[in-house]
């Protein structure tokens, strides 16, 4: 289960959320800043008892029908980006407003409040995942890339994969290239 945890910001906020779910007995797989994986669902007294011990120190725990719209939030903008080749008849910001059945502002508030970022970055640094896939395993050229991923151009998603992966697209494929050939003549070179 996921809980979220408003006003993390170093590694010493999840020391000592750590620390809190340890007093508890709560179970947790990770804990990240604004984020803890727990074992198991936890129990409607261990909620209270951690929300009331997280509130001495600053922190937030976000309440479970939140928690439950921040998911649907990420699952629905992951399936959209890397799982759908549906051919969008609208706007990200009215899909989304749609799919989870809430005004977009107030969303994209609660969503930079959680998760540090908004849904629009959220988005982008999906679809760049998704490019980068498309450009190493897809035989497609920049321009079906582009349709594909929803950007109006080539030059835009151009730009947008540049300012954050530092490469162009192309430039991105080629090392993904040499690494993968650097690779496999290494393994050719155990062998030998």
């Amino acid at each position: 289960m996921k809980l979220y945890i408003k006003n993390m910001v170093c590694s010493r906020c999840k020391t000592t959320v750590k620390s809190e779910l340890e007093k508890i007995g709560i179970q947790y797989v990770t804990v990240e800043l604004g984020e803890v994986n727990t074992t198991k669902k936890i129990t409607s007294l261990q909620r209270s008892r951690l929300y009331d011990a997280l509130q001495k120190h600053g922190f937030e725990l976000i309440d479970e029908q939140k928690n439950d719209l921040i998911e649907k939030l990420k699952s629905t903008i992951v399936d959209l980006v890397h799982h759908s080749d549906e051919d969008l008849k609208t706007n990200f910001s009215d899909y989304i407003s749609l799919s989870v059945n809430d005004n977009f502002i107030s969303l994209n508030t609660l969503f930079a409040e959680i998760e540090g970022m908004t849904i629009e970055k959220y988005i982008i640094k999906h679809k760049i995942e998704r490019v980068k896939e498309l450009l190493v395993y897809d035989d497609l050229n920049l321009a079906e890339i582009a349709l594909k991923m929803h950007y109006r151009n080539v030059a835009q998603l151009f730009s947008q994969f540049k300012s954050i992966t530092g490469l162009t697209p192309l430039h991105f494929k080629q090392l993904r290239h040499v690494r993968n050939s650097g690779s496999v003549m290494s393994t050719d070179n155990l062998q030998r």
